[in-house]
């Protein structure tokens, strides 16, 4: 009787373990499974938010790209104006002292002319101012002032101003007759303009604008 029950005793404890075998397995089998299933929705998921995150980025390198681009263009254009301002004042920086010293070269002028006598002492002014002018001449030279004295020449109103119109027959009309004042540009922009006299056409008597009348 004893022998009996010890053995149904281990036979029980073997069907138990057996059965705990059993299950164990069962259950490590379906999470498995459970674990291979899940793995594909969580790739899918992975994919989908790097492709999200990957559009992203490229729209902001394109926008950063953008700016880059339009600031480069930018910075380009205020160097090109930077130049330019500093080529402008390279160039005119002098212009209001040059239209300063252009009063002075009148006054030598002038004087020339009103000296005509032939003492030594107005021979010497004369000489005397002739020499400053050549002096002024050489020095606008080297800054690129050129003078505008414009006799005989058509009158152009970017660089003459106009101080009166005479008839003339041997001057042909629109053309410049006298020069009152002489003009000056630096590097191409005007300091003065020349002041002139402009010819035009002789009025015609009054017994050829009868004869034109009649033919």
């Amino acid at each position: 009787m004893s022998h009996q029950q010890s053995s149904h005793e281990q036979k029980s404890d073997s069907d138990l373990i057996a059965e705990v075998l059993e299950q164990t397995s069962e259950a490590f089998a379906e999470q498995t499974e459970a674990e291979n299933e899940a793995v594909p929705a969580v790739e899918e998921i992975s994919i989908e938010a790097l492709q999200a995150q990957l559009d992203e980025a490229q729209q902001q390198a394109a926008a950063n790209l953008d700016k880059a681009i339009r600031t480069m263009a930018e910075m380009d254009n205020l160097k090109k104006r930077v130049q330019k301002d500093l080529d402008d004042e390279r160039k005119y920086g002098l212009a209001k002292f040059a239209k300063e010293l252009l009063s002075v070269l009148d006054s030598l002028e002038l004087g020339i002319q009103a000296a005509t006598g032939d003492s030594p002492e107005i021979t010497k002014l004369r000489e005397g101012s002739e020499l400053t002018i050549k002096q002024f001449e050489s020095v606008f030279n080297k800054f690129n002032i050129e003078t505008v004295d414009p006799v005989g020449q058509a009158f152009n109103p970017e660089l003459h101003q106009a101080m009166v119109m005479q008839p003339s027959s041997t001057v042909p009309p629109n053309h410049v007759i006298t020069v009152f004042q002489k003009g000056y540009v630096m590097n191409g922009r005007l300091l003065r303009p020349a002041m002139v006299v402009v010819a035009k056409a002789e009025d015609k008597p009054a017994g050829d604008a009868k004869i034109d009348e009649q033919a």
